[in-house]
């Protein structure tokens, strides 16, 4: 989801609470505030010097422990607003890819993304997922694929130790 998007579904669901599950069942406690919103470039060079740049807006996320007992979650309205000041500011970057960074006692500290949402009469639900590293460079470096799905692509019809390949 790209910040535009994320601005547009706020904008459009502005009576709606704000919701964002971090892992399977878990959410980000209803004492959450936005702490810090971030601009980021990246310019990068990977291991097979190949070159990269984008852009990204960095949400951060943060569990206020004095509000632990908090049972109403941010509207998408209050969301919208913080952004916007924010946005007035240091203007966000409209198609940079959105992640919000986010840690608790039991949860690293991730930036994680938007890989889908939800909602109902009365929420938003952001479903975020950690994004793994990979070697960008595989083919550059000699780094063979061995997931399932590459295997099975370069292997056709042929079974492990078939002795067909």
């Amino acid at each position: 989801m790209n910040t535009s998007e994320f601005l547009s579904l706020l904008k459009q669901h502005q009576n709606k609470s704000l919701l964002f599950e971090y892992a399977e069942g878990k959410f980000v406690g209803a004492n959450y505030h936005i702490t810090e919103i971030k601009n980021i470039t990246v310019d990068s060079v990977d291991c097979g010097t190949g070159t990269d740049f984008w852009k990204e807006t960095i949400v951060q996320l943060w569990e206020s422990p004095k509000e632990k007992d908090k049972k109403e979650f941010m509207s998408a309205y209050k969301a919208l607003g913080i952004l916007n000041k924010v946005d007035g500011i240091k203007p966000m970057i409209r198609d940079a890819e959105i992640k919000f960074e986010y840690s608790n006692p039991g949860f690293h500290t991730a930036q994680l993304f938007v890989h889908d949402y939800t909602m109902d009469d009365k929420s938003i639900v952001l479903k975020l997922s950690v994004e793994k590293t990979d070697c960008k460079a595989k083919e550059t470096c000699g780094v063979m694929d061995t997931s399932e799905e590459a295997v099975a692509e370069t292997s056709g019809s042929c079974a492990p130790e078939s002795g067909c390949c």
